[in-house]
């Protein structure tokens, strides 16, 4: 089998640039440690490239850029926590880098961890060292391996699936941990920081070596010199929970228990990821498929097998087609799980029954099982800040300073505070107020508890659009429109993500907006309130200042013709994008005033007529440009073409 750092049927392929600097970089550690030295404001490009896999992008503050002068230049820090798990000691000292070295903020990622911004290259070393010194880690949190490993984050200490989850997200993420000495020789001069100790069947895991799983020398046995094509990633959750977005992933494990509540193993899921290019369309959005299900002491070698097929099969040459789930899509599940089995060394069983899929975010008060309790707290966009009177930020110091509590995050980019004696919630919820946090989650409107951003301007390098900064003034317009529309009751899911790579994944949303051009979103409708389906491109450039007329049409045929119960999202899909077009194409603005008591049905003899795709975008914009329902424009264009041929007659 495969004992080469680069797969011999790869021998002839081209590779990346990128490849070869991971070939080079003498596992992870040049050119980095030799800029890390000078006294530049900023890395070169192969120092930032390598610079990730140590949890750190190069940044800069593009609302500060000036013509002729240098960049804003600064760093951004992501941590590395299985399952969302923040120690007391290490949120605070994630708060004081914060507030000593970054912008006084901290960002919720949507992967459960946390990201530090505003960090200058001369303070980088003091803020991972402090990091790694304080239960924390930043290794492996960026780059092409494995990223943070996702499992639900409620604390129910009487469900053993969700401890189960929450070990195996752990001891998963312990095994493809890059191995490379790089990370403290660089960051801590060589000293390794006192952590938990690795479980033994973890190590032994990484060291046996299969059908070829394991390379042989150097310092990564699992990855090699050339580490992962691209990105990794791997979520656990339990059977129903959908809080960590199953269908999105590399992986995903759902842990199955007998009915004693002893673990029997997991259901085994491959191929899902979002990330995606504006006008490329051989790149796509995916959900994963189920594989299989694997018995618990097989679950290191399969995750291992997984890990080595996309290590040895997936496309190093171009990073666009590199994810798994390209390799899923190109093979097939079948051919796949054959090459799949070829390195597990055995069969797969087939995939367990499972309850359906339910988004959870335990937001409020909930008892834990065993005698203590957890609460959880809605964080707008996942940005903990102090702003006016809400001070979230300052709550959260003063929670864990004086209860000494740990933290989880979940994927939703929320906090749970767990572990609360019964003793403490009065005086907890009291703080909490105090700051102007609602402690109520059914008094926060559900199109913002429900919401996703991701950070996009000014810091990531990547928008093209506006997203974090952008939401909740949109959230505010679309819940002016619904109340407008007599629609007050009415939410969905909502997500926004300023360039296609998906990070805050709008493509499980029933809305979501992805950013196109400045100010401009593709529309993506379709998805469900439970992320079970994707959503589809419905619009390609909406321009941000057209969203009501855009969305008032959907919006009251939704009205009209849902079934009784049916999402927006399901709506969406059901009835399909030509009709949500005809009846766009027919509606009069604001004419949901004229009688709200009824539906709007066309006339008895009013014919329908469609229009080419083509012409579509241009009908539209002449129609909102003018204010007026593209069928009177149709209508004028026909009476006028009508005059025209009798003229000739």
């Amino acid at each position: 089998m495969v004992q080469t750092p680069i797969p011999q049927h790869e021998k002839d392929k081209k590779v990346s640039k990128l490849e070869q600097l991971k070939e080079r970089s003498d596992f992870l550690r040049e050119p980095l440690a030799s800029e890390l030295k000078n006294d530049s404001t900023h890395f070169s490009n192969d120092a930032l490239q390598i610079l990730k896999y140590h949890g750190s992008y190069q940044q800069d503050n593009r609302d500060n850029r000036a013509k002729g002068q240098e960049k804003d230049y600064q760093m951004m820090l992501r941590t590395r926590n299985p399952g969302g798990y923040i120690p007391p000691e290490l949120y605070l000292t994630l708060d004081k880098l914060s507030e000593e070295y970054g912008n006084h903020t901290l960002r919720v990622t949507t992967r459960q961890g946390f990201q530090v911004h505003g960090i200058l290259k001369q303070n980088l070393k003091t803020a991972i060292s402090d990091i790694v010194r304080n239960m924390g880690s930043t290794l492996g949190a960026c780059g092409d391996v494995n990223r943070n490993v996702l499992a639900p984050p409620a604390p129910f200490k009487n469900k053993p699936e969700y401890l189960y989850a929450w070990e195996y997200a752990e001891k998963i993420a312990d095994l493809l941990t890059p191995q490379t000495g790089a990370y403290y020789e660089i960051w801590l001069d060589g000293e390794k920081a006192i952590s938990a100790e690795e479980a033994p069947e973890v190590k032994a895991a990484r060291e046996r070596n299969g059908n070829g799983t394991v390379f042989k020398e150097g310092e990564e046995p699992i990855y090699g010199e050339h580490y992962m094509p691209r990105k990794f990633k791997i979520a656990l959750t339990v059977p129903g929970d959908n809080s960590i977005d199953v269908y999105t992933n590399d992986i995903s494990l759902v842990v199955i228990t007998n009915e004693g509540g002893e673990l029997e193993g997991f259901n085994v899921l491959a191929g899902g990821g979002l990330g995606r290019t504006h006008n490329k369309e051989e790149t796509f959005a995916r959900m994963s498929d189920e594989i299989g299900f694997i018995a618990k002491e097989d679950v290191y070698d399969l995750v291992k097998a997984i890990v080595a097929t996309q290590r040895d099969y997936g496309d190093r040459y171009n990073r666009r087609h590199a994810r798994m789930k390209y390799l899923l899509y190109d093979w097939g599940v079948d051919k796949f799980k054959a090459k799949l089995e070829e390195y597990f060394g055995k069969a797969i069983a087939p995939f367990r029954d499972l309850p359906e899929w339910k988004y959870q975010d335990y937001l409020g008060w909930y008892e834990q099982g065993d005698g203590k309790l957890f609460f959880g707290i809605s964080v707008e966009n996942g940005r903990v800040k102090d702003k006016g009177n809400w001070q979230l930020k300052t709550a959260l110091r003063e929670i864990v300073e004086q209860y000494n509590l740990p933290l989880r995050l979940s994927a939703n980019h929320n906090i749970l505070i767990y572990d609360i004696a019964p003793e403490q919630k009065e005086e907890i919820a009291k703080i909490l107020q105090q700051r102007g946090i609602e402690t109520n989650p059914d008094a926060i409107d559900p199109l913002v508890r429900y919401s996703i951003a991701c950070p996009a301007l000014p810091t990531c390098g990547l928008a093209i659009a506006e997203s974090e900064r952008a939401l909740p003034g949109i959230i505010d317009r679309l819940r002016t429109l619904l109340n407008k529309l007599s629609m007050s009751e009415e939410h969905f899911v909502v997500r926004m993500t300023g360039c296609p790579n998906g990070c805050a994944r709008p493509y499980m949303a029933e809305l979501g907006f992805v950013g196109s051009a400045p100010d401009k979103y593709q529309v993506w409708l379709g998805g469900t309130p439970d992320q079970t389906q994707l959503a589809q491109p419905y619009e390609q450039r909406m321009p941000i200042e057209d969203l009501e007329s855009f969305l008032e049409p959907i919006l009251i045929y939704f009205k009209q013709e849902r079934q009784t119960g049916e999402s927006f999202g399901t709506f969406c899909d059901r009835v399909g994008f030509d009709a949500i077009r005809q009846f766009s194409a027919n509606y009069t603005l604001g004419s949901y005033m004229e009688d709200t008591s009824k539906k709007r049905k066309f006339r008895k003899n009013q014919r329908r007529v469609s229009v080419p795709d083509e012409l579509f975008p241009r009908l539209k914009e002449v129609a909102q440009k003018e204010g007026r329902p593209m069928n009177q424009i149709i209508a004028e264009a026909l009476n006028d073409y009508f005059g025209k041929e009798k003229e000739t007659q």
